[in-house]
């Protein structure tokens, strides 16, 4: 969890959840269970939540595609300046 440093307007910090992967055969294992968190955190803070995956290795577009229909941002390891844009 991270505050920006100019708090959001629901003052929730900005939840982001690492993720490896050596090979694409582990990510599709996992997709689900992302998902489901997501769904779970989402119920319990609002829809204002912004939780985003930082990913590092392979992911596929399966993946990723996945992740993007359950409203799920990603940030990827190479492009760190990304999270400029969350004022982070």
């Amino acid at each position: 969890m991270i505050q920006p440093l100019v708090l959001r307007a629901s003052k929730l910090p900005i939840m982001i959840e690492c993720k490896a992967a050596g090979d694409f055969t582990n990510t599709n294992k996992r997709q689900k269970e992302e998902g489901q968190k997501g769904r779970q955190l989402r119920t319990a803070f609002g829809g204002t939540l912004v939780y985003l995956l930082f990913i590092c290795g392979y992911f596929g577009k399966r993946y990723l595609q996945y992740e993007a229909d359950e409203g799920f941002d990603w940030i990827w390891e190479h492009r760190l300046s990304d999270m400029d844009e969350l004022g982070l």
